[in-house]
């Protein structure tokens, strides 16, 4: 399948606004995700026990919530992008391996998260953002017993 310039440029655009994603979650600068998603913008991390709301509950959501974990990453790869026929809107299937660090009884306690982001996004006259985003639980390995969500 040949792809002509202007959607390699999207998708090279596309896969930075992953990446500017994660780094705004790992720099705990909430505020940098104005850059990321549409004033609009519904994002759901419910299936990994978060909220769901507006992008701004979902910057009041993280920065009540982010405190508790020393540090954590979030790293994302193999971003699958489908363009609807006229190029300005598109869905993306997102790969996330989030390793969690958390202060347990005086110690280290280190959990990972394998999940999807699922994203409807747009073209804006800032460039591509994220109209929607459904968090997808792929596994959980030794996430802390009152943190897990509810099955």
């Amino acid at each position: 399948m040949a792809m002509d310039l202007q959607e390699i440029s999207d998708r090279m655009e596309i896969q930075e606004l992953m990446v500017r994603y994660a780094h705004c979650i790992d720099t705990r600068n909430f505020a940098g995700l104005d850059q990321v998603f549409t004033d609009d913008a519904y994002i759901d991390y419910r299936a990994l026990g978060g909220a769901a709301g507006s992008l701004a509950q979902t910057q009041e959501f993280l920065g009540k919530a982010m405190p508790m974990f020393k540090s954590f990453q979030h790293l994302v790869a193999n971003t699958w992008i489908e363009f609807d026929r006229d190029g300005d809107a598109a869905r993306a299937r997102t790969i996330c391996h989030n390793p969690m660090v958390m202060e347990r009884e005086g110690r280290e306690h280190v959990f990972v998260c394998g999940l999807w982001y699922v994203d409807d996004l747009v073209r804006t006259e800032a460039g591509w953002r994220i109209r929607k985003r459904v968090e997808e639980r792929c596994y959980v390995d030794n996430m802390p017993g009152d943190l897990r969500p509810p099955a």
